[in-house]
């Protein structure tokens, strides 16, 4: 990949209610290490400004917090713009460990077998782009085939799902033949339906290494937001107390002219 990205725009705008006092944790920020030009978020109810505290993970991760929500209609909106590539994040000493452990979605211990059967013999790259190339062929995408639930060893059953479920299904086989893998939850320009999406880091050659199953947008585009195990790590709004209704939701991610080829059998870096 180039050393240069193109600028990227993103938003979010989020619609609900809160139902009953709650706390709110959004992440929903452009990640730490981003080279952000400008950025704005804003979270009201019934029209009256929260106050939001930024906390940011060790992965680079910037959560929004809000605590002691009243009720009344919720609404969130974020906007950034990006100039070009960040740092690439490095591995830490604790995630050649951790993110080869089953996860809450990732059940690579209950694929080992498939992992053995289909990629024995293989190890680096190579392993790593024929899970992408096994996953991508196995799966077909589908809006709204897969439950809140499911985790990658319902998903190699059901034989399709949406990214987050080709990511699962990815990071578990991956780490059944002990290379760590963790899932980004990103902005893609580029992608349609246009919505938040989720994709794959693995690492080789000590360097985290981006993996897409489902082709839908080039990685040199993507905007990262946050990494994590699985799913549960990385999503764009939770509620650790109370009650809120999600109602809308509007993704918006465009780059400065024309997007960037992607070369699937390659390995390479988000944007």
């Amino acid at each position: 990949m180039p050393d240069s990205a193109p600028a990227r725009h993103v938003s979010v705008s989020l619609g609900g209610e809160v139902l009953a006092p709650s706390g709110l944790v959004l992440s929903v920020a452009v990640a730490q290490g981003s080279a952000i030009t400008s950025e704005s978020v804003v979270a009201t109810v019934c029209g009256s400004t929260l106050d939001l505290t930024e906390v940011v993970d060790g992965t680079g991760a910037r959560r929004h917090v809000a605590r002691d929500l009243p009720t009344g209609p919720l609404v969130v909106s974020y906007a950034a713009s990006v100039a070009g590539r960040g740092p690439q994040p490095a591995l830490r000493p604790t995630d050649p460990i951790e993110m080869t452990w089953p996860s809450r979605y990732c059940d690579s211990d209950r694929l080992a077998g498939v992992a053995r059967a289909e990629f024995s013999g293989l190890e680096g790259a190579e392993l790593v782009l024929a899970v992408r190339t096994w996953v991508n062929e196995r799966l077909a995408y589908v809006s709204g085939s897969s439950r809140v639930l499911d985790g990658a060893s319902e998903i190699f059953l059901a034989s399709e799902g949406v990214c987050r479920d080709f990511a699962h299904l990815v990071i578990a086989l991956l780490r059944a033949r002990g290379v760590p893998a963790r899932l980004v939850s990103v902005y893609a320009p580029g992608l349609s339906p246009m919505d938040f999406h989720a994709v794959v880091e693995a690492a080789v050659d000590g360097q985290w290494q981006a993996v897409d199953a489902t082709g839908l947008a080039p990685r040199g585009s993507m905007v990262r937001i946050a990494s994590g195990r699985d799913a549960a790590d990385t999503a764009f709004m939770t509620v650790p107390r109370g009650n809120i209704r999600l109602d809308t939701i509007q993704v918006t991610a465009v780059t400065d002219g024309a997007l960037p080829s992607d070369d699937w059998s390659a390995l390479t870096q988000l944007g």
